[in-house]
């Protein structure tokens, strides 16, 4: 890979390998620039990405596409009621010798497509905690690191409950973002129509090699930030917690559960990332704003006065903000 002469130097090739690597996404992916974003900021912080929405808007087909323009090995997992944690992490089989021996699962690959995460039962959702958090599995006693860089994007449908388990707030936790997809708008679906129902594929153009992620993830860890950024991240995480000395106003009317430091380091890491995707060398207070919604939705839980009056975790993300 090319070396540099200094983290500004990385920086201003890391702006520029955005640009390149959202050019070949919206080739096939037309209308998601800010949902394009965040996943890709979340590669670049080392994250995970849960990506909610209802059939059709392209999920899968993102994390796909994501994947070809990414110099790595892709595994799609579909996730069924009886689904075993052993088809993920894989298991020990006898061979012909009678010796036991280790036959890796999906989950050994860069880029894993967790496709309808929540159809799955607990059981084999929490197959999945350690190799988010650890970068591991451990089978019969026996840790076998993954390969890295080593990314989980898991697709979900929010108006489909019947035959789907939820996700526990312990693995939801483990989701750097928690991403809405929404309907496109009358332009991008004209596009989307002309252009899945021609006879013409677009060839895509491998941009990124998983040396050149992980050098960049470290460059964003080494990226400087002010003082007073990271006492805001912090404040509006304690902002969520209800019934605590940091604890909104809105918090303790609205709030069950707050966020926990994940969300503190989330808040942190997807700004500096934030602010080298758009040129900047050290992020601001705004850069902490632009990630927040979608690092915190999944973090607090509402309480039955909320439910009642209708009031969103959003409208409450955005009045803390």
């Amino acid at each position: 890979m090319t070396t540099f002469q200094s983290d500004a130097a990385a920086a201003d090739s890391l702006a520029q390998t955005y640009k390149k690597l959202n050019q070949e996404i919206s080739k096939v992916i037309i209308g998601q620039d800010e949902v394009v974003q965040l996943v890709l900021t979340a590669i670049f912080c080392q994250g995970h990405c849960l990506l909610v929405g209802v059939p059709g808007l392209a999920k899968t087909l993102l994390v796909q596409t994501i994947s070809r323009v990414l110099d790595l090995q892709f595994n799609r997992i579909q996730f069924t009621p009886d689904l075993m944690p052993s088809d993920i992490l894989g298991a020990e089989t006898l061979d012909k010798d009678r010796n036991m021996r280790f036959v890796k699962g999906a989950i050994f690959s860069n880029i894993i497509l967790a496709d309808e995460i929540n159809r799955t039962p607990p059981k084999t959702q929490a197959a999945l905690l350690e190799a988010m958090q650890e970068y591991a599995v451990t089978i019969a006693g026996q840790r076998y690191p993954l390969d890295k860089p080593f990314f989980v994007l898991a697709t979900q449908n929010p108006i489909e409950q019947e035959g789907t388990y939820p996700l526990p707030e312990a693995q939801l936790d483990r989701f750097m973002f928690n991403i809405w997809l929404d309907y496109p708008s009358y332009e991008a679906e004209l596009q989307v129509v002309k252009d899945t129902t021609k006879d013409t594929k677009p060839e895509l153009s491998k941009i990124l090699t998983g040396e050149e992620i992980l050098y960049y993830q470290q460059l964003v860890r080494r990226v400087p930030i002010a003082d007073n950024v990271v006492e805001y991240a912090v404040k509006l995480t304690h902002k969520t917690r209800p019934n605590t000395k940091g604890a909104a106003e809105v918090s303790n009317q609205f709030l069950e559960w707050g966020a926990g430091p994940r969300a503190s380091q989330y808040l942190v890491l997807g700004a500096k990332c934030n602010a080298l995707l758009n040129g900047k060398y050290s992020p601001d207070i705004e850069d902490v704003k632009a990630v927040a919604i979608p690092i915190l939705r999944h973090r607090l839980v509402r309480n039955f006065k909320a439910e009642a009056e209708g009031i969103t975790i959003e409208q409450l993300i955005k009045k803390l903000l």
